[in-house]
C-alpha cells in the first residue's frame, strides 16, 4: 500500500527483499527504491524504481491517483535504480519531466526520450504545483554529476535522493520504527559516497538552511526523529577523524598469513587498541569498508600466489582504491614460498591512497611462522599502537 507522509504526500516506492548485491558489494538486508507522490493541483511523482519492481510501484500509485493524470515527474538522479521504470510511467502519463540539464543529457543517453517534454531547473529554481512550490538544489557528485534534491517548503520535506540513504528492505518506513539505521547509513556512506566526502559539509549546510520535518532518501527509511543525528553523523563520516581502531584484513591459503595477522592483533589489543579482524572471503566488503571509514590503522595481508596477490585480496584492494578512504597508518603482511611479492602489491595500493606504511621484518614469513616469529609479530602490534 501507499504510505501517507503528510497530507497529500505519499511514499509509493518498492521494496527489494531479495537483492544481495549492489555496485559490487553485498546488501545483506536488501534495499528499497523510494518514490514519492505529491497530490496538489498538479500531481507530481518524484523519482521511480527499478524496472523489475514496476508492477508493485504502479499498484501503489493507483491507490492514490489515476497514473494517467500525473503532471510532472521529478528526476533527481538518472541512475537506473531510480529511473528504469521511467519509460513505462511516461507511456502511461505523458507527464513533463522536471530535472536539470546534466540529468536531461543522461536521460537521453539511457532511454528513447525523443517525445519527452522537459522543464529544466537549476539550483534555487521553483515550480508551482498549486499550494506548493517545489524548490530544487543541484548536488553534483553526490554521487553522479546529475544529482539534485527537491524541497517542499510547505510540507517541510526534503527529497534527498542518494544522500542520507541506506540499503534496507523493511516494512517500516520511518527511522523511529527500526533500530539499526545509523549502522546501515554508515555502511551506505562508506560504499557509495566516500569518494566524494569533501562535498558533504556543504551539502549538510544546505540542509541546515531548510526547515525540515522529514528527509526522504531514495533508499531505506525516512528520517523523522533522528534528522539532527544523521546530519551530525554525515559530518563525522566525511571528516578525517579516526578512533583508536585497527582493521586487519586478509585472506590465507594454508593459515600462515592468518596466524601473522592474529598475532599482530594480539599486540594491538594488549595495547588498548580496538581491533576488527576480517577474512575477506568470509566477510562482505561493504562491512569491511564501513569499519575502515573511522579506523586509525589498516593492515592488509596476503600469501604470495604466482608472484602476485591472493585473488580475494586483489579484489578487495581494487575496491578500496576506488573508494579512496582517508589517510591511514598501514602495514602489510603475508607468507610466501620461494619468492615474496604480495606485500609489494599491497604497498602499491597504500601509496595510491597516501597511507603511511610501517614496515617490519616480522611481517613476512617463508611458509609457516614459528612461535618466535609470532611473538615478534605480537610485539610489532604493540609498537604500532604507540604510533
Amino acid at each position: 500500500m501507499a504510505v501517507t507522509l503528510k497530507e497529500g504526500v505519499y511514499w509509493v516506492g518498492a521494496i527489494d527483499w531479495n537483492i544481495r548485491e549492489f555496485h559490487g558489494y553485498e546488501t545483506k538486508d536488501g534495499s528499497s527504491y523510494n518514490s514519492y507522490l505529491i497530490k496538489d493541483e498538479k500531481i507530481v511523482l518524484i523519482d521511480t524504481v527499478k524496472k523489475y519492481l514496476f508492477d508493485e510501484f504502479y499498484g501503489r500509485i493507483k491507490k492514490v491517483v489515476d497514473p494517467e493524470k500525473i503532471d510532472y515527474i521529478v528526476v533527481n538522479h538518472v541512475e537506473m535504480d531510480h529511473s528504469s521504470s521511467l519509460e513505462k510511467i511516461m507511456e502511461i502519463s505523458k507527464a513533463k519531466i522536471i530535472t536539470n540539464q546534466k540529468a536531461k543529457e543522461h536521460l537521453e543517453l539511457h532511454y528513447n526520450t525523443k517525445d519527452w517534454e522537459y522543464i529544466i531547473v537549476d539550483s534555487g529554481d521553483s515550480v508551482n504545483i498549486g499550494k506548493r512550490n517545489l524548490t530544487f538544489v543541484k548536488t553534483p557528485m553526490l554521487h553522479w554529476p546529475d544529482n539534485m534534491v527537491t524541497y517542499s517548503p510547505e510540507d517541510k520535506i526534503l527529497f534527498s535522493n542518494d544522500a542520507f540513504g541506506q540499503h534496507i528492505a523493511s516494512s517500516e518506513r520511518f527511522d523511529f520504527e527500526i533500530d539499526y539505521t545509523l549502522d546501515s547509513a554508515k555502511e551506505y556512506f562508506a560504499n557509495i559516497l566516500l569518494p566524494y566526502r569533501t562535498l558533504i559539509p556543504n551539502a549538510v549546510k544546505t540542509v541546515d538552511t531548510l526547515e525540515t520535518d522529514l528527509i526522504c532518501p531514495s533508499h531505506g527509511i525516512i528520517w523523522k526523529e533522528n534528522i539532527s543525528k544523521i546530519k551530525e553523523k554525515y559530518l563525522e563520516f566525511a571528516s578525517n577523524n579516526v578512533i583508536n581502531k585497527a582493521v586487519i584484513v586478509y585472506d590465507t591459503m594454508y593459515s600462515s598469513t592468518e596466524k601473522i595477522g592474529l598475532a599482530i592483533a594480539e599486540g594491538l589489543i594488549e595495547s588498548g587498541v580496538e581491533v576488527k579482524v576480517f577474512k575477506i572471503s568470509k566477510t562482505p566488503v561493504s562491512k569491511i569498508i564501513a569499519e575502515i571509514l573511522d579506523a586509525k590503522y589498516v593492515l592488509v595481508g596476503s600469501p604470495t600466489l604466482n608472484i602476485n596477490l591472493y585473488p580475494e585480496v586483489a579484489r578487495f584492494l581494487k575496491y578500496m582504491e576506488g573508494l579512496k578512504p582517508n589517510k591511514k597508518i598501514a602495514a602489510t603482511f603475508g607468507s610466501y614460498g620461494w619468492a615474496e611479492s604480495a606485500t609489494k602489491h599491497i604497498k602499491n595500493t597504500f601509496d595510491i591512497l597516501s597511507f603511511d606504511t610501517v614496515d617490519d621484518e616480522c611481517l613476512t614469513c617463508r611458509f609457516v611462522p614459528n612461535e618466535e616469529h609470532l611473538k615478534k609479530c605480537q610485539e610489532f602490534g604493540k609498537k604500532l599502537a604507540k604510533m
